[in-house]
């Protein structure tokens, strides 16, 4: 296709933050744009058509899926960016509390996923990107259960990819860094907060505020996103941003016991 038709893309999440930046994105480079947001929301000024998705239902994910369908007779691109954050000790949440989380990050890509591929299919060719974080490549103290979700992410998106790469269909990881979107909008507090807890959840609290502040705008994972979406033969990972992609060779590269050293000095944590 050419870059003015560039194809359907279905974004989830796409209510504000790294989800309306990918869809703007995509938008301006030739794709017909759908994204999906928890609660009913007016199409954009650009040209991007909302729909409404709750991805924790296997019926809203599938409803998704069968609108865009209706409206465009295809899906291209899916891009799994819907998700929540969770702050605290990882024993201050209880079970209901960590299934909530894994719901929306995990099985709601899982969904969403399992809604698309028979499409993708049928068309003999399609791209699934979800959204990981450089939070599923290293430890996360205070943010252990939303760290969990993104591991399991990498670990779900490669295995995939080798199931339905010779299906025309590839599945890519974006890992961004710390972006600078809103801090409450998508972070959850410990349902049964400790005393033990609450100096260090402060300090995480604080510092997690900090390094928000001085992250990378919404547009960098964006940018990957597109580049992700375009690449003729795709790598299996994209990194966004320059902090993430240092994390990523510090993980990779470097002694373990390094790693964890430096780790617990940038949280602020005895050695």
């Amino acid at each position: 296709m050419s870059k003015t038709e560039r194809g359907i893309a279905l974004v989830t999440g796409a209510s504000s933050g790294i989800g309306l930046a990918t869809a703007q994105a995509l938008r301006r480079d030739g794709y017909r744009v759908f994204g999906t947001s928890r609660k009913p929301m007016p199409d954009t000024s650009d040209g991007i058509t909302m729909l409404v998705c709750d991805v924790t239902k296997d019926a809203s994910a599938q409803s998704a899926v069968d609108e865009v369908l209706g409206r465009a007779g295809r899906i291209d691109l899916l891009v799994n960016n819907a998700g929540v954050g969770l702050l605290g000790g990882a024993e201050e949440s209880t079970t209901a509390q960590a299934k909530a989380v894994f719901d929306v990050n995990v099985f709601g890509i899982i969904r969403m996923t399992n809604a698309v591929l028979p499409v993708m299919r049928r068309q003999r060719g399609g791209r699934i990107i979800n959204l990981s974080s450089i939070l599923g490549l290293i430890p996360a103290p205070y943010n252990a259960l939303y760290a969990s979700t993104k591991h399991a992410i990498e670990g779900y998106s490669e295995s995939l990819d080798h199931e339905v790469r010779t299906q025309g269909i590839r599945i890519v990881l974006v890992e961004p860094g710390v972006t600078r979107t809103s801090f409450e909008e998508n972070i959850t507090r410990p349902d049964r907060p400790l005393a033990v807890y609450d100096t260090v959840r402060a300090d995480a609290e604080k510092l997690m505020r900090e390094i928000v502040a001085k992250g990378d705008a919404p547009e960098v994972v964006a940018e990957a996103v597109v580049r992700a979406a375009n690449a003729t033969s795709p790598k299996r990972r994209y990194t966004a941003g320059k902090a993430a992609g240092q994390v990523r060779f510090l993980r990779r590269f470097l002694p373990e016991s390094f790693v964890d050293k430096s780790l617990r000095k940038f949280n602020g944590l005895p050695a």
